[in-house]
């Protein structure tokens, strides 16, 4: 199975260091900012017990530049065949979280509802965090999502963000 994943939010909430962590499993903590799209790919399974079906999923990860105006002028094509999105924020900056709604919802106006996972990132800065798990299982509830506390720094849920988006965009095809 095929599947692609945007990644969307602000700057420098660590949406690339996300996925360098998830298909590469290495972390660099210099800034390097995205222009346009970076596209990776990785390959996982996902199981279904109560089906007994394993499932071999071809993930391609766009991870979309944090700039909303330049991004409003190419949504169309960066979120183009979107399955799922992974929407981050920043756990040291408050407005970050507040910016996902309408990241979340420019993707849903190219792809329609696509499963959703909230990613509180930079988990191992807790001693600056403004945000907590409450507060992102706020914006899940709209979305019917699952929040994951994450540190690409560390790998924190990192595999497990993905993965649960992985078995979200399964059942909502073979269902």
């Amino acid at each position: 199975m095929k599947l692609k994943v945007c990644l969307v939010g602000e700057r420098a909430v660590g949406k690339t260091s996300l996925v360098r962590r998830f298909v590469q499993d290495e972390f660099d903590d210099r800034y390097i900012r995205t222009l346009g799209t970076k596209v990776s790919k990785k390959k996982l399974k996902v199981e279904r017990s109560d089906a007994d079906r394993e499932y071999h999923i071809n993930m391609t990860i766009w991870d979309i530049m944090g700039e909303k105006s330049f991004t409003d002028l190419l949504q169309e094509a960066f979120f183009y065949g979107a399955n799922g999105v992974i929407a981050v924020c920043d756990l040291t900056r408050k407005k970050t979280l507040k910016e996902l709604k309408g990241w979340v919802e420019q993707v849903y106006g190219v792809t329609g509802e696509v499963p959703v996972v909230i990613l509180g990132n930079k988990k191992d800065l807790e001693d600056r965090a403004q945000l907590t798990i409450k507060d992102l299982n706020r914006l899940c509830k709209k979305y019917q999502s699952s929040a994951y506390l994450t540190s690409a720094k560390t790998g924190e849920d990192v595999e497990g963000a993905f993965q649960g988006l992985a078995e979200a965009m399964v059942d909502q095809r073979t269902t």
